[in-house]
């Protein structure tokens, strides 16, 4: 049974309202021209801030994928 190779990169999803949707955000995105996205795993989330409100989350995510010949 062959191995496989995956390749990872790290992707910013970012939305108004909570991290979850920022990562469901960068994921689908990234599902759109990428195919078999396996893992994904959040490594950083912060906010922005403006006027001493939150006016977004955003998260850092890394995202493998397979390789195919």
């Amino acid at each position: 049974m062959p191995g496989s190779t995956y390749k990872i990169i790290e992707l910013v999803g970012t939305h108004p309202t909570s991290w979850e949707e920022a990562v469901k955000g960068a994921i689908g995105t990234a599902g759109k021209s990428l195919k078999d996205l396996r893992i994904a795993e959040i490594t950083k989330l912060d906010v922005t801030i403006e006027d001493g409100k939150v006016t977004s989350y955003r998260a850092r995510v890394n995202v493998s994928f397979k390789y195919h010949e």
